[in-house]
């Protein structure tokens, strides 16, 4: 229970804090403890970083009311910058989909980024969250099968 709960807090922490890195704490994890599959840590540390992001998204939500956000809206640069990313994805659910599950699975463009720019430009939650933990959920799988296949090799 104690790999479940401190598995899902550093997660969660390290969606907020990104000098917190989730995938070195995955690796020591993988390498130190045999008690859970890698699945069931990546679904777990997936939904850590999900719900840590769903607080990016909501700041992205709530940035635009901001005074300072509202008078830097009022350029010209900056109002064509958002009709062209509002036209990508708002109506869009798939390529908004496609953008967050890349970001979330690759890390490019950075993930708390693309979540601050979600909730901004008003994405869909059920598409953002969704992918968000989708794609986390492979990363974070294919970084515990790695550290297990790089065990295999020099435990053989």
């Amino acid at each position: 229970m104690g790999l479940i709960l401190g598995t899902f807090l550093f997660s969660f922490g390290s969606a907020l804090i990104p000098v917190l890195n989730v995938e070195a704490y995955l690796a020591v994890v993988a390498a130190k403890a045999d008690t859970l599959p890698h699945f069931w840590l990546a679904l777990i540390a997936a939904l850590g970083q999900g719900l840590g992001k769903v607080v990016w998204y909501y700041a992205g939500v709530h940035s635009l009311k901001m005074a300072w956000m509202q008078k830097k809206m009022e350029t010209e640069k900056w109002q064509a910058s958002y009709e062209k990313w509002h036209e990508r994805i708002v109506g869009r659910p798939v390529t908004a989909g496609l953008i967050s599950f890349a970001s979330a699975v690759t890390g490019f463009p950075p993930l708390a980024v693309i979540s601050v720019l979600a909730g901004a430009l008003r994405m869909n939650f059920v598409v953002f969250f969704t992918t968000v933990l989708a794609g986390r959920t492979i990363r974070f799988w294919l970084v515990l099968e790695g550290v297990g296949a790089v065990e295999w090799v020099f435990h053989r």
